[in-house]
């Protein structure tokens, strides 16, 4: 019994670093392949680089195979030249060389005219029209409009205009990568009834400054890899200005920290100057509960004890599992079996002893 109440007083006392001990790292190579077989090679290359950067993976010759396998599929001609045909005629693409494309077109006041005119053939035709592209390509427009006058402002007064260019540009831009994804069928519905409502006022007064900051927020999504499945993700324009900090902070691999830890990921994000980015990803490796772990112990002691972890590999899965067996035990448990322990090897006989000799006393005193 003694030892039981040792063993549950030494859990507890090591309770964070058996919450580390007992994390699984996530095996990327099931999930990317599904991709590959699904064609998303972008996706998958994006996944499975995220994990490349950590040995368990990248050591692996299965992984270093697909990981190659995937860069070669990418680096094709073919391959290239169906994403650039992609973004010319779709207006998207996974790949950067037809996004960008898409992202070109748009950006032209005749991408806008086009969708314009586009939309006002399926009304003649009687067909369902899309009141958010309209909106969309009614404000392409006037932002066209406002980026022609302020460059000619700007050759007027020899460059004293030149901040206005600026903004309208960047107005432009967010709005052709809002078109790449309402086209995609990205866009989220509370963001569709923004720009329709905005695009009402924005008319009357041919200014975009109702849409300036969620229009800067979507360009930062815009120029990160997989910034549109983010951007389907956020619920208003609070939730858009975090996953934009999201998608700066994290760049490249937002995408696939989201994947893995969700909003989890985001929440703990906000705190990446205190935590550390790497840390961060590094708990992501172990998939939401590696998050979850890392925000109950903090930065400095998930990298301590996920360091000891690692040096304790050796002893296989023997000790990951009584790690987690030991988990599931609840806390209070193993203070009653430290309390139970406690009272059965107290010294009850001497206590007996001694309160008897203290009542005789009291006895005779009597």
């Amino acid at each position: 019994m003694l030892l039981i109440a040792a063993a549950s007083a030494g859990v507890i006392w090591q309770k964070e670093q058996l919450h580390v001990i007992a994390l699984s790292r996530i095996d990327p190579l099931p999930e990317t392949r599904a991709m590959v077989a699904e064609k998303r090679y972008a996706e998958a290359a994006d996944y499975l680089g995220f994990f490349m950067d950590y040995e368990y993976v990248s050591q692996n010759p299965e992984s270093q195979l697909l990981y190659r396998d995937i860069s070669k599929k990418r680096e094709s001609w073919r391959y290239q030249a169906n994403k650039l045909v992609e973004g010319l005629l779709f207006g998207t693409s996974d790949e950067v060389i037809g996004k960008s494309t898409g992202i070109a077109t748009d950006f032209l006041v005749l991408g806008d005219i086009r969708d314009l005119v586009n939309q006002g053939v399926k009304h003649f035709k009687g067909e369902d029209t899309d009141n958010v592209l309209v909106a969309l390509a009614s404000l392409g427009v006037i932002a066209s409009g406002a980026q022609i006058a302020s460059g000619a402002g700007t050759v007027a007064t020899g460059g004293a205009a030149a901040p206005t260019v600026v903004g309208t540009t960047s107005a432009k831009g967010g709005l052709a990568a809002l078109k790449v994804v309402r086209k995609i069928g990205k866009m989220p519905s509370w963001l569709s009834e923004t720009i329709v409502e905005s695009a009402k006022i924005i008319k009357e007064t041919k200014k975009l400054g109702a849409l300036s900051s969620i229009l800067s927020d979507v360009r930062t999504l815009a120029k990160t890899r997989g910034g549109c499945e983010l951007l389907s993700k956020t619920k208003d324009a609070t939730s858009l200005k975090r996953m934009a900090t999201f998608a700066e902070t994290f760049g490249s691999n937002s995408a696939t920290l989201y994947r893995i830890g969700g909003d989890l990921a985001v929440d703990i994000a906000q705190e990446s100057r205190k935590t550390g980015k790497d840390i961060i990803e590094l708990a992501a490796t172990f998939g939401q509960d590696g998050l979850r772990t890392l925000d109950k112990v903090g930065a400095i002691n998930f990298v301590k004890y996920s360091t000891r972890a690692s040096k304790m590999a050796y002893k296989g899965e023997l000790l990951h599992l009584l790690a987690r067996l030991l988990m599931i035990v609840p806390t209070w448990i193993l203070y009653v079996i430290v309390a139970f322990g406690g009272v059965i090897w107290l010294p009850w006989h001497g206590l007996y002893c001694i309160m008897n000799r203290l009542r005789g006393g009291a006895i005779q005193k009597h």
